[in-house]
């Protein structure tokens, strides 16, 4: 399975996935940090992938995303973005509709 394939599978897997540095228990950077603690406040299901893990992965999510950084949240199969949008939509009451809107569709 190619690396895209597996990036493609993971977002068919999961309503909403996180890609970040650590995991939500040990997160390594504070922008990882700061995703995680949005997405508890939410009280978000999501699941994770932890880029140090797989490096192959981490390169080429940046150009399947067009996004340079991490994290980079999805949901729905769609990027979101990272930690300053996260923190954006999370502030206007957006992102908790987003997520809830991705948990019933996932059913």
């Amino acid at each position: 399975m190619s690396v895209i394939d597996r990036i493609k599978s993971q977002l068919e897997s999961n309503s909403v996935v996180l890609y970040m540095k650590g995991s939500p228990d040990f997160p390594q950077c504070g922008f990882s940090g700061q995703a995680v603690h949005i997405l508890d406040s939410c009280g978000a299901k999501y699941a994770y992938v932890n880029i140090f893990e797989d490096p192959e992965l981490r390169e080429a999510l940046k150009s399947y995303s067009n996004w340079p950084t991490y994290p980079q949240l999805y949901i729905s199969g769609e990027l979101v973005g990272g930690c300053d949008i996260m923190t954006d939509l999370y502030q206007k009451g957006e992102l908790a509709k987003m997520l809830e809107a991705a948990a019933s569709v996932a059913g």
